[in-house]
């Protein structure tokens, strides 16, 4: 029973660096770009929680305002700090990107002070069924989470505006010959990750209510290796190496001899997939014409 609860833990966690994956493989397989300041979207999302909680008492209200908020906040860093760079250096990107997320860091801290806020989302007990025990948070997070990201499968491969963003990540060139507004599909592609980051703050914040400036710092940082292992530009292989970063993180964390070792096992695992198979479990070679 013990290994089926780490089991399901895993899988929770694990959701949620999925959903934020999404949000690191959808702006690179279109953008080709990394967007660090992905993760500090879940922290703004956290404080957009707080703040509208605050006021209201709603969590589901809450959730709503994070998630129009924080589309708003990536449309506008898309279009003020990363659309003029399109055609730079990846390293001008990358260094853009890091700027962008202290920039967020520092004004919450700014805005909100560098003491913790507590933010009680929801206290949803626990579900006990044969001497099973899972928090219900547990399984809300694991539920939603799944159908978030098979509505975003079906909308990426069923829907116009999804099949124009395959036609982007493919090759931008033939996709404006064919009529297909880059500009916008990269901004579209900016507001659902920033839209799923918000998700993925309101779930964490379900799981512990503290909620400070570097909220999203450490799984920002985990979602992006989730995405790496799984394939970088793949939206299954987001999902699968974030399901899999959430799973190793479980069992570990359960360990008391390698627990205090957990962030250090799951960058190993990296290394070694990324040794094995350099364009990840589900990533694809791509020919480079020249």
């Amino acid at each position: 029973m013990r290994i089926i609860e780490t089991l399901i833990n895993g899988l929770s966690i694990g959701s949620t660096y999925a959903m934020i994956a999404l949000g690191y493989t959808m702006v690179y397989g279109i953008a080709k770009m990394l967007n660090f300041a992905h993760g500090d979207i879940i922290m703004v999302g956290g404080y957009t929680i707080f703040v509208t909680m605050s006021a209201l008492g709603n969590p589901i209200l809450g959730l709503v305002a994070a998630v129009v908020f924080c589309m708003l906040l990536g449309i506008t860093t898309e279009k003020i700090a990363y659309k003029p760079l399109r055609g730079a250096s990846p390293l001008a990107v990358l260094i853009t990107a890091i700027g962008v997320s202290y920039l967020l860091q520092s004004t919450a801290q700014i805005v909100f002070g560098s003491a913790p806020k507590m933010v009680n989302v929801a206290d949803l007990g626990n579900f006990s069924v044969g001497g099973l025990t899972v928090p219900y948070y547990t399984l809300v997070t694991l539920g939603c989470s799944m159908v978030i990201m098979v509505v975003l499968s079906l909308f990426v491969k069923f829907t116009r505006t999804g099949r124009a963003m395959i036609a982007v990540s493919e090759d931008k060139g033939a996709a404006q010959l064919m009529g297909i507004n880059v500009n916008k599909i990269i901004m579209i592609t900016f507001a659902i990750g920033s839209a799923l980051a918000a998700f993925a703050g309101f779930f964490m914040l379900m799981k512990s209510p503290s909620l400070s400036n570097t909220l999203g710092a450490m799984p920002g940082i985990k979602a992006f290796t989730a995405a790496v292992i799984g394939g970088i530009g793949s939206i299954p292989g987001a999902m699968l190496g974030g399901l899999l970063m959430g799973v190793v993180e479980a069992f570990s964390l359960n360990i008391p001899a390698i627990a205090p070792y957990t962030d250090a096992i799951e960058f190993i695992i990296l290394i070694i997939i990324l040794l094995v198979r350099p364009t990840g479990i589900l990533g694809k070679k791509r020919r480079e014409k020249v």
